[in-house]
């Protein structure tokens, strides 16, 4: 091989795979350790659905993130922080992720079988009769209590094993210069997964077909989807337990006493996160942008299961369409991250973080139309061969996929570049600032007017032109504040850019 071919291939291989041949023995163990938290979380996070919107139907889904997993997730805190005091960092992380683990056996094969000896289905009934119709999602996640629980711990699953145990495992082992080259090799892991669960997924959830008449699909569907994650999180400790023993006695992958030099993140309240933000019209656009991604994607998410669940009534039929749905999430994703996002952010920064909210408007127009034009069109899309309620699943999906792979790509690097130009106070307390207020209120905001508008219109199918508007609000005021954070970024970075070569200068 000659000189310029390898280097060619050196390059090459630095692209994809910036990893040194003795970096095996610490990458490998953790990529899949993150593949396999991931894996889980796929899994779960369809079964949850499969489970609540087949039995208490979409409009449930609101209550369950707001008075549901809200509270578990500061349950969740408060008790982990009592944790933290007490037990050691390894100790602590097997006392996080087993309690997960027993709860998701517990309910396959204990609480599903005995559902209709547990659910109060005459109290539910006689609370559906006393209150309005717009709370019958809140009276069915009542009913369905046991799924309703299920649906809280797999959304905490995300919370507390993906971001808060395996990052904080990795930000306290990895240094600054294995971080730039490794992290992003955990995120294709990430979306690899789903190349491998949404398969998983499929396969398991058609078992139906191959079962006699009479048989209780779901329940030997649920029973093997719950045993691949059990399997994977012994594997996930596994790996940690490997990793303490092996990797961090090693003085070439991690010293316990060297120093890292990182600055702690503050801890702010909301009422000092909105002061903070208010004084800052560069932060508080970097927060909108937040805000209005969580609150945009909840609004279609909603709308498009409701659709989903009226396609396939069946939790089988649901969990394997939702196997295909993050088969193709995982590789579409995979190939933004490696042929578009670079590209798009090299062509300026405003052009890559105006892309997310466009998709989001061009994909949720094409979704909305279908869904609330769908009679109108129906000849026409019968002349097809396939119904519009189908198609707007199919919308819906392709709204899905594509804002979901626009933001691992394109708004999560976007968002974090912006912080690139800000002076070191602000780039501390405003992130930390951003979490607190961009992350409660994108979450829960859209869940919020979603309740309102129920309890007012009494269903899905009612709020739907509502939200519909509503969503095409929040984006406006999206673009709008990424317009204006492009002007801010462009000018700071002018200023920092000159700034440091007046400095060489002198």
């Amino acid at each position: 091989m000659s000189q310029d071919a390898k280097r060619e291939f050196g390059k090459w291989r630095a692209f994809f795979w910036p990893v040194h041949g003795f970096e095996l023995k610490k990458i490998l163990p953790m990529f899949f350790m993150f593949f396999f938290i991931s894996f889980n979380y796929t899994i779960l996070r369809d079964t949850k659905d499969a489970l609540v919107v087949t039995s208490a139907g979409a409009e449930a889904i609101p209550f369950l993130k707001v008075w549901g997993v809200v509270p578990g997730a500061i349950i969740f805190t408060l008790i982990y922080a009592k944790m933290s005091n007490i037990l050691s960092k390894e100790n602590l992380f097997y006392a996080t992720i087993l309690p997960f683990l027993i709860f998701f056996a517990l309910f396959a094969f204990v609480l599903y079988p005995a559902r209709d000896v547990l659910h109060p289905n005459a109290f539910a009934d006689y609370l559906k009769a006393s209150l309005p119709v717009g709370l019958s999602g809140l009276v069915e996640s009542i009913r369905t209590w046991t799924f309703s629980i299920f649906y809280i711990m797999a959304e905490l699953w995300g919370s507390a094993v993906l971001s808060l145990l395996f990052w904080g495992f990795a930000n306290d082992i990895t240094k600054v210069s294995e971080a730039k080259r490794f992290y992003a090799l955990f995120g294709l892991g990430a979306n690899l997964a789903l190349l491998f669960s949404g398969p998983a997924i499929v396969y398991v959830s058609a078992i139906q077909d191959q079962l006699p008449v009479g048989a209780d699909a779901w329940q030997i569907s649920l029973n093997y989807l719950i045993s691949m994650v059990l399997v994977a999180g012994i594997l996930v400790v596994g790996i940690y337990y490997w990793i303490n023993r092996n990797v961090l006695t090693d003085t070439r992958f991690y010293e316990p006493t060297e120093i890292k030099g990182k600055k702690s993140k503050p801890k702010m309240s909301i009422k000092e996160s909105i002061i903070f933000l208010g004084k800052s019209k560069y932060l508080l656009c970097i927060a909108l942008l937040v805000i209005a991604y969580g609150i945009s994607i909840n609004l279609v998410e909603v709308t498009w299961k409701n659709q989903l669940r009226l396609q396939y009534s069946n939790p089988n039929e649901y969990s394997t369409f939702m196997g295909y749905f993050s088969t193709v999430t995982g590789a579409v994703t995979i190939f933004m991250m490696l042929f578009v996002g670079g590209n798009a952010i090299r062509k300026g920064w405003g052009f890559a973080a105006m892309i997310t909210p466009v998709v989001l408007l061009v994909t949720g127009t094409a979704f909305f139309a279908f869904v609330l034009f769908r009679d109108n069109l129906s000849a026409a899309i019968a002349a097809l061969g396939t119904t519009p309620l189908f198609l707007a699943v199919i919308f819906g999906a392709a709204q899905n996929i594509m804002s979901k792979s626009a933001k691992y790509s394109l708004f999560d690097p976007t968002k974090e570049m912006a912080y690139i130009p800000l002076d070191p106070e602000s780039k501390v307390k405003g992130k930390a600032a951003i979490d607190v207020i961009g992350a409660r209120l994108g979450k829960s905001g859209g869940s919020f007017v979603q309740q309102a508008l129920l309890v007012a219109c009494g269903s899905i199918a009612a709020i739907t032109p509502y939200v519909a508007v509503i969503l095409f609000v929040i984006i406006a005021v999206w673009i709008m504040a990424v317009r204006s954070l492009n002007r801010q970024f462009v000018q700071l970075t002018a200023e920092k850019s000159q700034a440091a070569a007046v400095k060489v200068t002198v």
